[in-house]
């Protein structure tokens, strides 16, 4: 039998179209391509503007594969007419990742209704709509990749906060199915992380995972307050090293919302994040 070498990790590395959102998407095409780069990760905004089978050829002739679509999900409205129509507008994701020809849709679950406490019941109605989509995404080969949030996004944006409760409703449905995503800037101040990456390898449940830093202070919002790798609080490599023990052999996503980088040429920014994941991640 011959010996064949695993792929390096820099053949993993994929830019998330966030990371350097001053580019469009002709630009952001070509310079992943001129940089080496094998994969982008897309954002349904831009990517719809563009035109979803457009994009698909560009990124396709540009010799790119689309590792994740962003993003599905904001299950959590108890309005019977606001929940069809996010299930409607989670279908026409999951068509639209299918037509990018990439498998991996990113489901973030949405926040508390207003005025609501129940964050129980919220955390179920994500797992109501998953029993809806995940069949039909399955049979566009499409895999739903449910994304917990750091715990101060759970009123407004995410009321799956941990590895743990992201696994609880992934292990409803069959892992080809319905997969988690590992961010590293959600995830790394959580104690029980090491055991619940271990247990997300029974069968491999991670379906994406993507890379930024934690920076403090965190600014007005805290949408945008993701670091550069290596600026901040993570152990980035001890991240890649537990999720390659979960059996996890997929892209790896540098996903950074971050002013600072949007200012900057964006041949430099990606510059720099190939260094800093071959000095902070490899």
């Amino acid at each position: 039998m011959t010996y064949t070498e695993p792929p390096s990790l820099l053949s993993r590395l994929s830019l998330n179209q966030e990371t350097i959102r001053q580019w469009s998407l002709p630009e952001l095409a070509d310079g992943c391509a001129r940089a080496g780069l094998r994969g982008v990760g897309l954002w349904r905004a831009p990517v719809r503007a563009y035109g979803v089978r457009a994009a698909a050829r560009l990124v396709r002739d540009a010799g790119l594969a689309v590792t994740s679509l962003c993003r599905g999900g904001f299950f959590t409205a108890e309005d019977r007419g606001e929940r069809r129509a996010a299930l409607a507008d989670n279908r026409a994701a999951v068509e639209e990742a299918a037509a990018l020809g990439t498998g991996t849709l990113v489901l973030v679950s949405g926040g508390l209704p207003p005025g609501s406490r129940d964050l129980p019941g919220a955390r179920e109605r994500v797992a109501d709509a998953l029993a809806e989509l995940a069949p039909y995404a399955a049979e566009r080969d499409v895999r739903l990749a449910l994304e917990p949030l750091h715990p101060m996004y759970a009123a407004d944006r995410c009321v799956v906060s941990t590895l743990a409760q992201a696994l609880d409703l992934a292990e409803r449905f069959p892992a080809d199915q319905v997969g988690v995503v590992v961010d590293t800037y959600h995830l790394w101040w959580d104690d029980t992380l090491a055991a619940q990456l271990a247990r997300a390898a029974r069968p491999c449940r991670i379906a994406a995972f993507q890379l930024a830093d934690w920076i403090t202070p965190l600014p007005e919002g805290v949408l945008l307050g993701r670091g550069q790798l290596g600026d901040g609080a993570v152990d980035l490599r001890w991240f890649r090293e537990r999720v390659d023990a979960a059996g996890y052999r997929g892209p790896i996503e540098v996903e950074i919302f971050n002013p600072a980088l949007w200012s900057r040429d964006g041949a430099e920014v990606l510059t720099e994040v190939v260094a800093r994941f071959t000095a902070h991640v490899a």
